[in-house]
């Protein structure tokens, strides 16, 4: 499998190449300058197992790109680079398939921070639990817990020591299994369907097994504390 990086700016691609190097470096990493040249570069290369994608390029508009790959390729993590400001251009990526938005003023720290946490969070094991649980992983059956709890994501990266760009690509993750979009349409999907007890019970146990303190929902009406209302899973 092999890691495509699409992007008609020579300075801004290596950049991205020289991290996922530093990541991965016994990976195959292909640069790509269109999106046009991506089937017969998979054809040629080999199945894609991320990709790193300028929002502009120069043969399709805005988020196009985007969803075009995700349509291609509907598992493959998909990260967004793009000059455009997060406020602008985040929401709408994410909702036409990205899984992370990384802004080319961030620094290199932060790239790397944004692509480690997507890397990892792609290896991460998807267990599934309880079917009463609507067949989510542990991972997101902890992260509604807690949005129920009204963490904040730095909070929840404290929490499960995982950075807060590996909490955002979760969330994002978390919100397109249950067919949503923010972290209050995330609860309500759960309250409605009786998610909320079962995750509950299941993570409390798991935390008193690990020998720590109990961290059920705070609110027995299961009312989305103040703190929990940020919409996005940026938040």
């Amino acid at each position: 499998m092999s890691i495509y990086v699409i992007d008609d700016h020579p300075l801004m691609r290596d950049a991205i190449v020289m991290v996922l190097r530093r990541l991965r470096p016994a990976e195959t990493i292909i640069e790509l300058d269109r999106l046009d040249k991506l089937p017969a570069a998979v054809k040629q290369h080999g199945a894609p197992s991320l990709f790193c994608l300028d929002l502009k390029l120069p043969d399709v508009n805005g988020t196009d790109g985007v969803a075009q790959v995700k349509q291609t390729y509907p598992d493959v993590p998909i990260a967004v680079y793009s000059a455009s400001p997060a406020a602008d251009m985040e929401e709408a990526c994410i909702e036409v398939g990205a899984d992370t938005y990384i802004e080319k003023s961030a620094s290199s720290a932060e790239l790397t921070a944004a692509l480690r946490g997507l890397l990892m969070a792609d290896t991460e094991v998807e267990e599934p639990v309880a079917a009463a649980s609507g067949k989510l992983s542990k991972r997101q059956t902890q992260l509604i817990a807690m949005l129920d709890q009204g963490k904040s994501n730095r909070d929840i990266a404290a929490e499960l020591e995982i950075s807060e760009h590996t909490v955002k690509v979760h969330l994002w993750r978390l919100f397109r299994r249950l067919g949503v979009k923010s972290r209050t349409q995330a609860l309500h999907h759960a309250r409605i369907n009786g998610l909320l007890s079962t995750i509950a019970s299941g993570y409390t146990g798991a935390s008193a097994s690990a020998g720590g303190a109990k961290r059920g929902p705070q609110d027995a009406n299961g009312e989305l504390p103040a703190a929990g209302l940020e919409g996005e899973a940026g938040a």
